[in-house]
């Protein structure tokens, strides 16, 4: 099924072609597969008959399937949310494929087979939503950002899930609108918690006079339905959510026009938090780097030339299955 699965949704390029991927797939180990699916299936590994006119066009597109060259930003196609996950609808459909894995895992690695976990959304939902926008910010407060890659119809479908589930522990969703242009895809590109009061953030996602649109959705006084409210201010808006004083923005670049914008395309502001205060950046940041560092932030810096032309950063490239409650 997983095989059939991964095929009924590269039809673009499989051509009819199934039986033949189907044989070459059932002659490798488990691991071979994955590697194979991930890496894609170029024509010259299948010997055909030709019997269409496209089959002697070859040297014009060289797979049958498609590798999957995004899958090491492992953050988007699912996220871990409290005790269960959201599988994820991608918003380009070369990417929508890399949530099938999660599906699979859930359903049959040992770990997680037995373990009821919910899913607050599964990759069958029809509205768009991308794990780099799905920000845990304490066990009570959930932020997504409303951006180029993430609906709010998916982000209001989802808070009616967690909100409302007896096994979850959310009581606010915090909706975040940013541009939606590709140099902001999602909101950790422009915004991540480094810790309990300090946040990075890039300055060029605020209107004018440090405004931006901030939607707050929780239960009503009914407790049987939602209420949204907005807010223009994001700080204040964070202070009342995570009963912090205080809240510091730290900004990519500190906020210089010409540092900020190069260190926000080179992932300034997409910090991995692994734990209060220690953060993991990209060494080529150092205007960035330097800046928390003053602020109190451990900060640990990794090489990244060749990962950041995939236009993310270390937070894109992770995904944590399991949080402490600090």
């Amino acid at each position: 099924q997983f095989i059939d699965d991964i095929l009924a949704e590269s039809q673009k390029t499989v051509l009819g072609h199934e039986k033949e991927i189907k044989a070459l797939f059932k002659n490798l180990s488990d691991q071979e597969l994955v590697d194979k699916i991930m890496a894609g299936v170029r024509k010259e590994e299948i010997q055909l008959e030709m019997n269409h006119l496209v089959e002697y066009m070859d040297d014009r597109y060289p797979f049958y399937l498609d590798p999957m060259p995004n899958l090491y930003f492992t953050r988007d196609p699912q996220a871990s949310i409290g005790r269960g996950m959201t599988i994820n609808r991608m918003y380009w459909r070369a990417r929508r494929r890399e949530s099938i894995f999660m599906t699979y895992i859930l359903a049959h690695h040992p770990r997680f087979k037995d373990a009821d976990v919910p899913v607050w959304l599964d990759r069958n939902c029809p509205f768009n939503i991308e794990g780099g926008d799905e920000l845990i910010l304490s066990k009570e407060v959930l932020a997504i950002g409303i951006s180029e890659r993430t609906s709010a119809q998916a982000i209001e479908r989802l808070a009616r899930q967690i909100l409302f589930d007896d096994q979850s522990t959310f009581t606010k969703v915090l909706a975040i609108e940013i541009p939606n242009s590709r140099s902001f895809m999602h909101l950790d590109t422009v915004f991540t918690m480094i810790d309990y009061d300090k946040f990075t953030m890039h300055a060029a996602i605020f209107k004018e006079e440090n405004q931006m649109n901030i939607f707050t959705i929780e239960k009503d006084e009914t407790k049987q339905d939602i209420r949204i409210s907005h807010s223009s201010q994001l700080k204040q808006t964070l202070e009342d959510a995570l009963h912090v004083d205080n809240i510091q923005f730290i900004p990519t670049g500190n906020g210089d026009a010409i540092d900020g914008a190069r260190e926000q395309w080179n992932d300034g502001s997409n910090t991995l938090t692994i734990r209060p205060g220690v953060v993991v950046t990209y060494d080529r940041n150092y205007v960035s780097n330097q800046l928390l560092r003053e602020h109190g932030v451990k900060v640990i810096e990794i090489t990244g030339s060749e990962l950041v032309r995939g236009r993310g950063g270390p937070r894109c490239m992770s995904q944590p299955l399991y949080r402490e409650d600090i």
